[in-house]
């Protein structure tokens, strides 16, 4: 009586990884980026990351309002700018005028922030998912892009963060910068009264927490596509440091 034939085994596939609830995505972000970024292919929502940095702006600009004061924002704005000198040679009138118009500017622009921040992401999802498209024909979805820039952004939530409690300590209304409102780069701790704009401008982009989201960029288009992490980072810190060139370039005008 012959054996029975033995038929060949093959090993089991891998099991998918579990799908992340959106709390879970916020938190791999800062300690598990790759299973975030991954976890987009399979779903690139945005909706819980840009909730999280609209609440945290908005209590952002509603400290300075309360510690500093709009008025005194565009004064401080006023005076580390090109237009200070023509400024203070205006009638009190015309200074008191313009400062409403740009304190009320500032508040409308500030409490604008989570429809801006809406714009300014699709803006920079544009380039780089162009970019990635054309130069290393990254197969990454225009919608997963804009997913991965939108859970890149998620540092700056700390940084904001970090300015708040800078301004309920006791920072000087007189030495805020709306722009720069936390130690976080090399320009907070040079003197805008010694040195120049463009040097200044070049120092801002040493910023821990930009960095730390071109860096979750990188891993994201990475993780969605056939690119080298690598590559993807050195994409997206060049298209950065040219912006941070050109505008340091235009502050000097």
């Amino acid at each position: 009586m012959s054996a029975a034939p033995v038929l060949p085994t093959f090993p089991a596939s891998p099991a998918a990884p579990a799908p992340l609830s959106e709390g879970a995505r916020i938190l791999n972000t800062f300690i598990a980026p790759s299973k975030t970024f991954t976890d987009l292919k399979r779903n690139a929502s945005w909706w819980a990351p840009w909730i999280l940095i609209s609440v945290v702006s908005l209590l952002f600009m509603y400290t300075i309002s309360r510690q500093v004061g709009f008025e005194q924002v565009s004064r401080n704005q006023i005076a580390h700018s090109s237009r200070a000198d023509q400024f203070d040679k205006l009638a009190p009138d015309q200074q008191a005028r313009q400062l409403q118009f740009s304190s009320k500017l500032i508040a409308v622009i500030g409490y604008s922030n989570p429809a801006l921040v809406l714009f300014f992401l699709l803006i920079e999802t544009v380039v780089l998912w162009g970019t990635f498209k054309v130069a290393v024909s990254a197969e990454t979805s225009f919608k997963t892009a804009y997913a991965i820039v939108m859970y890149a952004a998620l540092p700056g939530v700390i940084g904001a963060i970090l300015a708040v409690i800078s301004l309920f300590a006791g920072v000087s209304p007189e030495a805020f910068d709306i722009n720069n409102p936390a130690g976080t780069n090399l320009a907070y701790y040079l003197d805008p009264e010694t040195t120049g704009r463009f040097l200044r401008g070049m120092a801002s982009a040493v910023d821990v927490f930009t960095w730390w989201s071109i860096v979750l960029v990188g891993i994201g288009f990475a993780c969605t596509s056939k690119v080298k992490r690598s590559t993807a980072i050195i994409i997206v810190a060049a298209w950065y440091l040219l912006f941070k060139l050109l505008g340091a370039g235009l502050a000097t005008l």
